[in-house]
C-alpha cells in the first residue's frame, strides 16, 4: 500500500518523535517506527530537531537482493536504535521505484540531514550519489550552508556491493552500523558522465563501455539469480559481439586511435560485476580516474583470464592497458550508435561520451 509518508524517526515512543520527512512511499518495514503525520508541513525543516541530535536518513531499497534487503533491514533496526539512537534521529526512507532514492537524497540534504546512508546494493548507492548533485552542482541545505555538508554512508546489502569492496568492507550490516557510530569521515572523488542533452550523470564506482556494459545491461534482467546474473549477462553479451575501433581523447589532448576494443572501463573504485577487480589501480581519493582498455579479446580470452580479472592481475595480460586520467572522451570510429555505456551497473545509452573527475566531491562515512 502506498501512503504519503516516507521518513520515520526511530523512537521508543511518541514523546521522542520529531518531525518526519514525507513523500510518496510504502509503509515502514520496521514495526516499531513511530509516525507522526500531523506535524509535517511542506517547507518546514523536516529533518531539524529541537533536541540538538543529528539526523541520519537511511534510504532503503526493500526490493534489493530479491527482497532480502527488507528482511535484513528489519532485523537491523533494533541494533541501529541501540548504537545510534542516543545521539541521532534515525529516519527510514523506503524507495518505491527507479530514481526515487535520488529525490529522497536531495530533499534530505536540503533539509539539513547530517548523513544519507544507502541501504542496499550498488544500484541504490548509485542513486544516492546522484542525489548529492543537481544541475551540475552539489546540493546545499536550505540555509545555504555549503560548509556544513551532508555525508554519504553505505550499508551494503545488495547483489553486488562492489563499491564497498574497494574499502575492504563486507556485507555485514552490523559492522556498517559500527562504522557510522564511530563517525570517521573522508572525502571521496566522484566521476561524471556528460550526457548528450547537456546533463551530468555521476558515479562513485566504475563506468564502462562496450562488452562489459552490454553484459551489465543483460545482467540486470537476471538479478533474481544473485551474483550469477553477471555470468549470464556476460554470456548473453558475447552473443553477436564484435570488437570495435575507438577514438579517445585524454585530458583534452589529441585524439588517439584504439583498434578492436572489447571493453573500456573507467574506474573511480576498483570492482564491478559482483567482485571483478577490473580497475585494480583505482583510488577514490586520488583525484583521477583509472582507465583499463581490453583490445582484441575473444570469448576464450575471457575464460582463460577470468581468474586474473577477479584478483586484479590482468594488467599483465597481452592487449590490456591502463592509464590515469582526469578526463576522457570516447567515440566509435564508425559511429554506429550501438556501443553500450553504463556506470555503476546503470545503463546510460550509447557512445559518444565524455567522462571527468570531481576531486573530493563528497564527504563519506568510513
Amino acid at each position: 500500500m502506498v501512503v504519503v509518508s516516507l521518513c520515520y524517526h526511530l523512537a521508543l515512543g511518541p514523546s521522542m518523535a520529531t518531525k518526519p520527512f514525507i513523500t510518496m512511499a510504502e509503509q515502514p518495514i520496521a514495526p516499531d517506527l513511530y509516525v507522526d503525520r500531523s506535524t509535517f508541513h511542506r517547507g518546514s525543516s523536516s529533518f531539524s530537531s529541537s533536541s540538538g541530535r543529528r539526523d541520519l536518513v537511511f534510504v532503503v531499497n526493500p526490493r534489493g537482493a530479491n527482497g532480502k534487503t527488507a528482511k535484513q533491514w528489519k532485523k537491523l533496526v533494533p541494533y541501529l536504535r541501540t548504537r545510534l539512537g542516543e545521539h541521532y534521529n534515525i529516519c527510514e526512507s523506503l524507495t518505491s521505484g527507479p530514481c526515487h532514492a535520488i529525490d529522497i537524497t536531495r530533499e534530505a540534504i536540503r533539509e539539513g540531514a547530517d548523513a544519507v546512508i544507502a541501504v542496499g546494493g550498488d544500484g541504490t548507492f548509485h542513486e544516492v550519489v546522484n542525489g548529492f548533485f543537481w544541475a551540475g552542482k552539489p546540493i546545499v541545505n536550505n540555509d545555504g550552508e555549503a560548509r556544513k555538508s551532508t555525508a554519504l554512508g553505505i550499508i551494503p546489502l545488495g547483489t553486488g556491493s562492489d563499491f564497498a569492496r574497494t574499502f575492504g568492507w563486507n556485507n555485514n550490516p552490523f559492522e556498517a552500523v559500527d562504522r557510522i557510530a564511530k563517525g570517521l569521515r573522508t572525502r571521496i572523488d566522484v566521476g561524471v558522465v556528460n550526457e548528450d542533452n547537456g546533463e551530468n550523470h555521476y558515479f562513485a564506482n566504475v563506468a564502462d563501455i562496450h562488452l562489459s556494459a552490454k553484459a551489465g545491461f543483460y545482467a540486470a534482467r537476471y538479478k533474481k539469480f544473485g551474483n550469477l546474473c553477471y555470468v549470464i549477462g556476460a554470456l548473453q553479451g558475447f552473443m553477436g559481439h564484435q570488437n570495435r575501433d575507438f577514438r579517445i581523447k585524454v585530458d583534452d589532448g589529441e585524439w588517439e586511435l584504439y583498434p578492436q576494443v572489447t571493453a573500456l572501463c573507467i574506474g573511480n573504485a576498483k570492482y564491478f560485476g559482483g567482485g571483478m577487480k577490473i580497475v585494480p589501480n583505482a583510488d577514490p581519493s586520488n583525484g583521477s580516474l583509472e582507465v583499463v582498455i581490453l583490445q582484441d579479446f575473444k570469448w576464450y580470452d575471457f575464460i582463460l583470464n577470468l581468474h586474473k580479472i577477479y584478483n586484479g592481475t590482468h594488467l599483465t595480460v597481452k592487449n590490456v592497458t591502463s592509464r590515469s586520467v582526469r578526463s576522457i572522451e570516447v567515440e566509435e570510429v564508425s559511429c554506429s550508435g550501438s556501443i553500450y555505456v553504463q556506470s555503476d551497473g546503470e545503463h546510460l545509452g550509447f557512445l559518444p561520451r565524455k567522462f571527468h573527475i570531481l576531486p573530493a566531491a563528497i564527504e563519506m562515512i568510513c
